[in-house]
């Protein structure tokens, strides 16, 4: 018999129900976990769709109040965590529901371990720092991208030092995610580009982490396969059901599998960009990733090939180097297919502030989890070829 050695893995995961008209399940939840006042955690655009008077009905409907808090904005602030734990307090909540995209998400996130810690929301960062569980979350995901609604993860910009903290839990994962494909038909082309490729990078650093098991192999790279083929569509098409319905599923799976193989260089290196800049996160994830693949592919050149192959990519050649830059074209081509075009000197970035960006970069806790170590030059060297 041959002495093989199965390395231990955990997988975590929320109950969750995809498909038309999830989202009006949120009041026979809410109600079946016990709760009497959820707080609404949404933002100025899903209020402007529309789409949250339907869910607000399926509460009334139970019997369920609620308080709505709308003041997030993209890559949400530890002020606003604060002012909505504030908030919760006062109106006498007892669980949250969290409604559009990765934003509002982790917001409620942040708002459940304050009111359960009673610290503020800064003092949580890393991974494991949470004693006590948060209320009752039910997520209703808007985009198909974060996958928020499904992880252990929640990001938080901190507005004194301008950057993201990462905090991973597995306190923080959602009770149910309700995946309802009928709001995304309103999405804005931008925002469907950005939180599609931010879900196609979350499966290709989760199938190349050294966290990596069988099970978010299976995740990662049906992901890959499945956004590759239905973002450009749902991009074009927005109003297609269909196509909506694949990205979310897509989403989903990246989620899984992402949630427990963790992340990479890509993610580390966008929250810094995220936090200096406030950019859209999904956008600097897809400008950074063929610089980042480049640097990381001599690690793993196998599980990178195999990541072409769920592309399409019918490799023409058996160099590796070849294959790479088939690799690397085939994500620039579905980059510049959503829209993606410019270069992140077009967008503001400063090639004067990189050495700072690659301070808080390589401090990033997804860095742990990246298949090769780099140091603060190598950070920098990819800051610069993206620009």
């Amino acid at each position: 018999m041959t002495d093989i050695r199965h390395e231990l893995r955990k997988f975590v995961a929320p109950e969750f129900i995809i498909g038309d008209d999830a989202r009006l399940l949120a009041g026979r939840y809410a109600k079946n976990y016990g709760v009497s006042h959820v707080m609404i955690v949404t933002d100025e655009q899903m209020l402007k769709a529309g789409w949250i008077h339907s869910i607000l009905e399926s509460l009334a409907a139970e019997g369920i109040r609620y308080t709505i808090f709308s003041d997030v904005l993209p890559n949400p602030r530890d002020f606003e965590v604060m002012k909505g734990a504030e908030l919760y307090h006062k109106a006498g909540c007892d669980a949250l529901v969290a409604i559009g995209g990765g934003s509002p998400i982790d917001c409620a996130k942040g708002i459940g371990i304050v009111v359960s810690n009673h610290s503020h929301i800064l003092d949580f960062e890393g991974v494991d720092n949470i004693p006590v569980p948060s209320p009752p979350l039910i997520c209703i995901p808007t985009t198909a991208g974060s996958a928020a609604d499904v992880s252990q993860f929640a990001i938080i910009n901190d507005s004194r030092k301008k950057v993201k903290i990462t905090i991973i839990s597995k306190k923080i994962v959602p009770d149910i995610s309700l995946i309802d494909p009928v709001p995304l038909t309103t999405l804005p082309q931008s925002l469907t580009a950005h939180t599609g490729m931010d879900a196609i990078v979350h499966s290709i650093e989760a199938y190349v982490s050294n966290a990596s098991s069988p099970v978010t192999d299976i995740h990662a790279l049906e992901s890959i396969r499945i956004m590759s083929m239905y973002l450009p569509l749902a991009y074009q098409h927005p109003e297609n059901l269909h196509y909506r319905y694949q990205t979310l599923l897509g989403c989903l799976l990246a989620g899984l599998a992402f949630s427990n193989a963790s992340l990479g260089i890509v993610h580390a290196m966008a929250h810094s960009l995220g936090g200096e800049y406030d950019l859209p996160h999904g956008e600097c994830n897809a400008l950074l990733l063929e610089s980042a693949i480049d640097f990381n592919f001599q690690a793993c050149p196998d599980r990178y090939l195999n990541i072409g192959r769920a592309l399409g990519i019918e490799y023409r050649s058996s160099d590796h180097e070849e294959c790479l830059i088939e690799l690397i074209q085939a994500l620039k081509r579905l980059r510049e297919s959503v829209g993606i075009v410019e270069r992140f000197s077009q967008i503001g970035v400063s090639s004067e502030r990189i050495p700072e960006l690659a301070i808080h970069a390589i401090h990033d806790p997804c860095l742990a989890t990246n298949p090769r170590e780099p140091d603060i030059r190598d950070i920098e060297k990819i800051y610069a070829r993206a620009l």
